[in-house]
């Protein structure tokens, strides 16, 4: 599933339960990045942030209000109701991947490692139309679900370090 492929899974949080006030764990959907927790540090950073950047332009309702400081300064809003960024082997990843785009009512965004080793977008593209499914590699997945259904499809995996 592409992150414009869960756009229309119509995963998103209502208006009306938008809550700054409360606890993360109160939201309704639960929002994780799973990274292959082997990639050195900065592939690792690189693969987590283009999923975030994904999946916060696709799940209306993600990201919160703009803060303003004590002099006016604006600072852009932040995910209201949190995220967790886990790590993983890269065949505990994949199987994190299958079953959340196999799970009605969650949002998927990955990163496969083709597009960390192109630099030229168009290049990701024709690599990504010449690669099956089975042999596509992950470096990162995004999941926005219903709280227990991704915690299912997790399970017990550690924050990354």
């Amino acid at each position: 599933m592409t992150a414009v492929e869960g756009a229309t899974t119509g995963v998103r949080f209502a208006p009306e339960e938008i809550d700054p006030a409360l606890p993360t764990r109160a939201a309704r959907l639960k929002w994780v990045i799973v990274v292959d927790g082997d990639l050195p540090a900065g592939r690792a950073v690189n693969a987590a942030v283009c999923v975030a950047a994904a999946t916060s332009t696709a799940v209306t309702g993600l990201l919160g209000d703009d803060a303003v400081d004590a002099d006016g300064g604006a600072h852009p809003g932040l995910p209201w109701a949190g995220c967790s960024v886990l790590a993983a082997d890269a065949a505990t990843l994949r199987a994190i991947r299958a079953k959340a785009a196999a799970s009605a009512g969650c949002f998927v965004a990955d990163m496969p490692a083709a597009a960390q080793h192109t630099r030229v977008y168009a290049d990701y593209l024709a690599t990504m139309k010449e690669t099956a499914a089975d042999d596509v590699e992950y470096y990162a997945v995004s999941v926005v679900g219903p709280r227990n259904r991704v915690d299912k499809i997790v399970g017990k995996l550690p924050l990354m370090p």
